[in-house]
């Protein structure tokens, strides 16, 4: 190994010029809400980091690395998670390479390893992807994948930016890497004020039960971060479901229809009956986004027609459809009637004169 093994704040040197920096975790989440982060990586020109936040508060240092530089990372939202506890607030300025080779035409989701191969003709090793990385001391093939994975994001980067400007997609790129960024930011804030949403099944309900819905939902975020336990621990999506259109009548038959899920005790029992027996507020009515529902009769011939045109459109362009437009925002949009929020900008200028006269009408 070549990196640096950094352990406490002393030992880091920080870069002296802004260039762009290769950036990624390492992190567990097995059996957390939030991912256990056990070793941030980094390499700048020749040098490389391998920085272990289980040792010491590795904030300031890391927010040293990355600060008025470009950060390049490979499919960053879960590493972005990772690391908002030591980033903060802190802006980041990101160039996401997975982003970048879809909108080159390389397929979507690609991997660091075959990105790599593909444009610098070098193979990495994979043997470490599902590694005990909270375990000390790691071992050798594990600190030699750990420094790969961020030894050539650099030099991907300048190959991709210039096929991106070659294609004249850099603009389309930096929006999607802004909003990557945002999404994590919100993330990092708070649960979502709209979880109803992604549960189609409850779009024909009343409002009184979707409102239920997602008071129960909004709780078991709050309760899940606070016990640091997954959220389908405490109640999955099923029990949300089921709980929440037919409340329990008493602490007892709560008990019987939540048996096996391993977070949810007394004390959440005792928290969730409550919300469940509670009559919708005007204030919780009035704040409920409605549930778009699955498209049927004249919607679902639209959506199809219009997921159609999409693909004719991502062909054209040598895009993937799904990162054009995904499917469930053709079904909202076909629905809804209305331009989702996931469709602003590049996509919009793309797509709305030629989905528009596809809608219902």
């Amino acid at each position: 190994m070549t990196a640096a093994w950094i352990d406490q704040s002393a030992r880091m040197p920080v870069p002296g010029d802004n260039g762009a920096i290769g950036l990624d975790t390492e992190f567990m989440r097995r059996d957390t809400y939030y991912p256990k982060l056990a070793l941030v990586q980094a390499a700048h020109e020749n040098e490389r980091w391998l920085v272990d936040p289980t040792a010491y508060d590795a904030g300031a240092d890391v927010r040293a690395l990355v600060a008025r530089r470009c950060c390049v990372m490979h499919s960053a939202g879960e590493d972005l998670q990772a690391l908002a506890p030591l980033l903060g607030d802190m802006p980041l300025q990101l160039f996401d390479t997975q982003i970048a080779a879809a909108l080159c035409g390389m397929g979507p989701g690609l991997s660091y390893q075959k990105l790599v191969a593909a444009l610098l003709g070098i193979d990495i090793p994979k043997d470490e992807t599902r590694s005990d990385w909270l375990r000390r001391p790691l071992t050798p093939s594990q600190l030699e994948y750990a420094e790969l994975d961020v030894a050539y994001l650099v030099e991907l980067q300048g190959v991709l930016a210039a096929r991106l400007d070659r294609l004249g997609r850099r603009e389309w790129h930096a929006e999607d890497c802004a909003r990557l960024l945002h999404q994590a930011d919100r993330q990092r804030q708070g649960a979502d004020l709209q979880p109803q949403r992604d549960f189609r099944a409850a779009a024909d309900w009343p409002p009184e039960a979707q409102a239920r819905l997602r008071r129960v939902l909004l709780w078991r975020d709050e309760a899940a971060r606070a016990l640091d336990k997954p959220k389908p621990w405490l109640l999955d999506d099923a029990h949300a479901l089921s709980l929440s259109l037919q409340p329990p009548a008493d602490p007892q038959a709560l008990f019987e229809r939540v048996k096996g899920l391993r977070a949810l005790r007394g004390p959440q029992r005792s928290e969730l009956l409550p919300l469940l027996h509670a009559e919708a507020t005007p204030g919780e009515l009035d704040a409920l986004e409605p549930i778009v529902a699955a498209p049927r009769g004249q919607y679902k011939r639209s959506a199809d027609a219009m997921r159609e045109k999409v693909h004719a459109i991502a062909a054209k362009l040598d895009l993937p459809a799904g990162l054009l437009c995904p499917r469930r925002l053709i079904e909202e949009l076909a629905v809804a009637r209305t331009w989702p929020a996931g469709l602003e900008g590049w996509r919009r200028g793309l797509l709305e004169a030629e989905l528009t006269p596809l809608l219902p009408g």
